[in-house]
């Protein structure tokens, strides 16, 4: 067993394990990441299609008004780190970065590597060790107080003064994220809540569906309602028809507010032309039906909507598809106008985990300190990013998420192996 004292064992070489031995090296402090694939970073070198949303450029209350899972215990981590500490941090390693729409932080290059490898070459400058090894468990002493005191890997033992367990969730399996985290934790004596998917895309029930496969979506609005009826989620953007259902960007953050799935059904409304009101959709409607006027019903639609789309609207206007403009009642253009309005999908289930963004679920934050991530069952025992049940929308919330959260963590453990001596 390596016995150096004052060890920080840091489990996972991702987003989170990556910020936190960088921000306990360059607080004096010892520690060493253990990886189990051949390179770190490799789903952060994946995130934002290979672009890296490292952060979003936004105060801290817009962060937790975006985190969809234990909002309030992220409000220490964020206000200790936040969105502007992230970002100056990245540029004091030498990535360039840049503010897109909806305040998204991207590097400069559009590169997730250069976020990676800023991050390997400054741990690599700090002299801090990668090992590459799977952890099998974390060693705890129950002599007394329960306390780490290192952890045990196919490659040997290892012992350590704090442990930080950044072992990810369970989407993305093929780069590491396998769950391994939530089984360490929950030998130790934490509660697992339930992983499941967030920011995933969706299955649908209409059969209509599967007839717009690889349409896309720009500048619509979508809605969700419950079971209720309550209206639980309203954004504009961009979405894509599949095989399955729906996924782009205003259908995988929609799925992170929808709990119930897959007990029951969510309804979905898509605004074909939010930038209209009715009474000006319906003169836009008219005025194509007086410039077509001759035409059959089927032949009008062109300058409106999508061609994938005409078939599918048609058949559920309940109009004619040969019936002539002209003679199309002001009820079944009404019909038309309100079907553009709220187009109908019904969610019936998520795609499956492997196939989200982020998990939902992970380590019970009733048992974590928020303000150092250490646990409240073995001392020196620190979690940071997705192993912890706090998950947010898209838009850079959860890697800021990890970095804010594997601060707290890093600052904690030095502190802690500090006090050892």
């Amino acid at each position: 067993m390596m016995t150096d004292k004052g060890n920080i064992a840091i489990i996972g070489g991702g987003a989170a394990g990556l910020a936190a031995a960088v921000f306990a090296a360059e607080s004096g402090g010892r520690p060493f990441i253990v990886e189990k694939n051949d390179r770190v970073g490799k789903k952060l070198r994946i995130t934002g299609k290979g672009r890296c949303n490292v952060t979003n450029n936004s105060d801290v209350n817009t962060h937790i008004a975006n985190i969809l899972t234990n909002p309030r215990f992220m409000y220490g981590p964020l206000s200790n780190f936040t969105p502007a500490d992230t970002m100056a941090f990245f540029e004091r390693l030498g990535v360039p970065l840049k503010t897109e729409r909806g305040q998204r932080v991207f590097p400069v290059s559009d590169n997730a590597n250069d976020i990676v490898g800023a991050l390997k070459n400054h741990l690599d400058r700090l002299g801090v060790p990668i090992i590459r090894a799977v952890v099998d468990k974390i060693l705890v002493q129950y002599d007394g107080e329960p306390k780490v005191i290192g952890i045990s890997t196919n490659s040997g033992d290892f012992s350590a003064d704090a442990v930080i367990l950044a072992a990810g969730g369970l989407s993305y399996p093929l780069t590491g994220s396998t769950g391994d985290g939530y089984r360490m934790a929950e030998e130790v004596g934490h509660t697992i809540i339930q992983p499941t998917a967030s920011l995933v895309p969706l299955e649908c029930e209409e059969k209509y569906v599967r007839e717009l496969m690889g349409l896309s979506l720009r500048n619509v609005r979508l809605s969700v309602f419950d079971s209720k009826g309550r209206d639980i989620y309203s954004e504009q953007g961009e979405m894509l028809f599949t095989h399955f259902g729906v996924s782009g960007p205003l259908v995988l953050t929609a799925s992170g507010f929808m709990k119930e799935l897959p007990a029951k059904k969510y309804k979905l409304s898509v605004d074909l032309k939010p930038g209209l009101s009715e009474e000006e959709l319906d003169r836009r409607v008219q005025g194509d039906f007086s410039k077509y006027s001759n035409k059959d019903f089927t032949n009008s639609l062109g300058d409106l909507l999508p061609l994938k789309l005409i078939p599918v609207i048609i058949r559920l206007s309940g109009i004619d598809p040969r019936k002539k403009v002209n003679l199309i009642t002001k009820a079944e253009r009404m019909k038309l106008v309100e079907l553009i309005r709220n187009f109908p999908v019904t969610a019936v289930r998520k795609r499956p985990i492997d196939e989200a963004i982020i998990t939902s679920g992970g380590v019970s934050v009733r048992e974590i300190s928020p303000k150092t991530m250490e646990s409240k069952k073995v001392s020196g025992l620190y979690f940071a990013g997705e192993v912890i049940d706090v998950d947010a929308c898209t838009g850079g919330f959860n890697l800021q998420i990890a970095f804010s959260t594997a601060y707290a963590a890093a600052m904690a453990a030095v502190e802690r192996c500090f006090e050892i001596g």
